[in-house]
């Protein structure tokens, strides 16, 4: 005989899984503004009443939790918190917020996730319980996956997470003949285009695309273009031109250039005086090694990597095998075939054998599909 489980606990679940949206939700709102921390999101709530909203500040601080804290005060006794990550037990460049969770009288933690970083790898957890709170982890944790994918790959990998960005025609090309930049698809998946640098610790390009579209790489959504990433571009010889558009507006939005040490000092010199950051990879090949300057950026605390680079960089991230998501922009628009192939056969079938893909839907006039790990 099947049993029945009570009213109170199936309405009790229901209300964890809708105060852990929230707190996810919430947490987004930081996505691309606080590495190296995580953006994490936190909710309290006290006798069915939301009394405390938090989330990751710009910068990394404060944490999710010291702002729900702050906001909910002396109504936190008693109360049950959700967080999308389990709160930290270690003293960094603030004290641990476990510490303030116990402090504020919270009776009850829910926590998506438990922290991969080392400091923290359930300690923070086993802190709470040992101080009386009961502590109950997975609700939301999907998602929480997803959401802080920079944050657990850092760990896990010594790398950011990868999001590769494409544009694809009908006809399979991402440029015109002669790496001519194109428009191939419509406003509206440009816009989807600038949310996600928003959401972004960095984007980048191989120099081959700087050279080719001159590329700004911001946010240009309303409002938002403080939202946008560090720019990084793989040049191992340093040959950006100063008179680039990226190198006239380094002042305002950082630009990082990833050389081999080969590379001349005269370029670097003249990088440097226009506000220019350059970053020796220790591997002095060209083409640079792809590992290493991933993990080389991870060390900078970038978490989350957008990659807007043309066919070369992404096929080369695809041999290595270090693309984690993919979102493809299909559009109906042909280019004609002297046009650049967005793909070879051999990269197209390795992203598809290597990621699952996971939706599939119009954007405007255009089509999106995305892939993931699995």
């Amino acid at each position: 005989m099947e049993q029945k489980i009570p009213q109170e606990a199936v309405l009790a679940q229901s209300d964890d899984h809708r105060h852990m949206a929230l707190a996810l939700a919430l947490g987004r709102r930081g996505l691309g503004r606080t590495c190296p921390n995580p953006a994490v999101g936190a909710v309290i709530v006290k006798d069915g009443v939301i009394v405390g909203r938090g989330w990751t500040q710009p910068g990394g601080r404060p944490h999710a939790e010291i702002e729900a804290l702050r906001r909910a005060g002396a109504a936190a006794r008693g109360a049950t918190m959700y967080v999308t990550l389990e709160p930290c037990s270690h003293h960094g460049k603030s004290p641990p917020c476990a510490d303030a969770v116990i402090a504020a009288g919270i009776a009850r933690v829910v926590s998506a996730l438990e922290d991969p970083n080392p400091e923290v790898a359930g300690q923070g957890h086993a802190r709470l319980r040992a101080a009386g709170i009961a502590v109950d982890i997975g609700i939301g944790a999907d998602e929480a996956l997803h959401d802080h994918a920079g944050h657990i790959c850092r760990f896990t990998k010594g790398r950011p997470y990868v999001l590769l960005k494409l544009a694809i025609s009908a006809d399979g090309k991402a440029g015109a003949a002669g790496r001519r930049p194109i428009a191939i698809t419509s406003e509206t998946v440009r816009d989807r285009v600038h949310l996600l640098r928003s959401q972004s610790d960095a984007i980048m390009i191989g120099i081959g695309t700087a050279l080719a579209d001159d590329p700004m790489l911001t946010c240009r959504l309303p409002g938002m273009e403080k939202y946008s990433p560090v720019r990084v571009v793989l040049d191992s010889m340093l040959r950006l031109p100063l008179e680039s558009r990226l190198v006239k507006s380094a002042i305002d939005t950082p630009v990082w250039m990833v050389a081999g040490m080969r590379a001349p000092q005269a370029a670097e010199f003249a990088l440097l005086a226009h506000g220019v950051e350059v970053l020796r990879s220790p591997q002095s090949g060209d083409p640079l090694d792809l590992k290493d300057v991933l993990e080389f950026l991870a060390a900078k605390g970038m978490t989350r990597l957008m990659v807007e680079g043309g066919p070369t960089l992404a096929a080369a991230l695809i041999a290595a095998d270090l693309v984690d998501e993919a979102i493809l922009f299909h559009s109906a628009k042909v280019v004609g075939a002297d046009g650049v192939d967005a793909l070879s056969r051999a990269a197209e079938a390795a992203l598809v054998r290597r990621l699952k893909r996971l939706a599939s839907e119009p954007i405007g006039p255009d089509r999106q599909d995305i892939y993931q790990r699995g």
